[in-house]
């Protein structure tokens, strides 16, 4: 297990910005992003990885195992090309992208009154610490607490799209990738091929559709849900006019 500073710059717990907006305004490269393949951009072949990919594939629909792996991928060619700096592990980011969306599942919405963010991130704390014990997993399966405690804290803020204060780099980055793959937001951010071979690589499925039923969906069960805060009609209706992945 990494410590003290090392376990915040491994784990992306720095703390930056949590306007993308005023973040992204710091910094100006002097050239377009460049193209990176999914090829570039492997998922880490750790335990812990292979465990919560196979945790993810077999509880996740398609379409939803689908879009983390984008982000996961949009991810690291957005801090490839804007946050050079932010050295938390691929391991971190990976967890992260796999599981923030475990709380949508049709089982979980209906399993808990939270809203889904934040009982995503409770089950991920759960799931990262606790593997089942006739799995026969290694320990390396296992993650380090302050790693489950980022994956967790990034997974419950991952719709907390806020101009003022501060978040993770692990959060931000999980915001920005994944408000890049449902929205087109900040479509500068990544070049038009890696967009193209990320897509078909992970097919998006209308995607689109998918997920603006899932927030009518959870606002309907949970009117108090969080999801609510970027607006019940507004941020659906975003999710569907997403120019920027449509030929996708």
């Amino acid at each position: 297990m990494s410590s003290g500073t090392d376990s915040v710059t491994s784990y992306g717990l720095t703390a930056v910005l949590a306007s993308a907006s005023a973040l992204l305004s710091t910094n100006h490269p002097s050239s377009p992003p460049p193209f990176i393949p999914v090829a570039e951009t492997p998922i880490p072949s750790t335990a812990l990885c292979q465990h919560i990919n196979t945790y993810a594939r077999s509880h996740l629909p398609e379409q939803t195992y689908n879009h983390s792996l984008r982000v996961y991928h949009y991810g690291l060619a957005i801090k490839r090309y804007r946050f050079p700096s932010w050295t938390f592990t691929d391991e971190t980011y990976f967890l992260s992208c796999l599981l923030h969306d475990i709380g949508t599942t049709d089982e979980n919405l209906k399993r808990t009154r939270l809203s889904f963010e934040f009982y995503g991130g409770l089950l991920a704390l759960d799931v990262l610490q606790k593997p089942d014990a006739g799995a026969g997993l290694s320990p390396e399966a296992v993650a380090p607490r302050e790693q489950a405690e980022s994956v967790a804290e990034a997974i419950i803020r991952h719709q907390d799209l806020c101009e003022v204060g501060k978040i993770t780099a692990l959060g931000q980055l999980l915001q920005l990738a994944t408000i890049f793959d449902n929205t087109g937001s900040y479509g500068d951010l990544v070049h038009p091929s890696t967009i193209e071979d990320v897509s078909k690589q992970f097919p998006r499925k209308q995607w689109s559709h998918c997920f603006a039923a899932t927030i009518r969906r959870e606002n309907g069960l949970k009117p108090w849900a969080h999801t609510t805060a970027l607006g019940e009609e507004a941020f659906p209706s975003k999710v569907l006019g997403n120019k920027l992945m449509l030929p996708y």
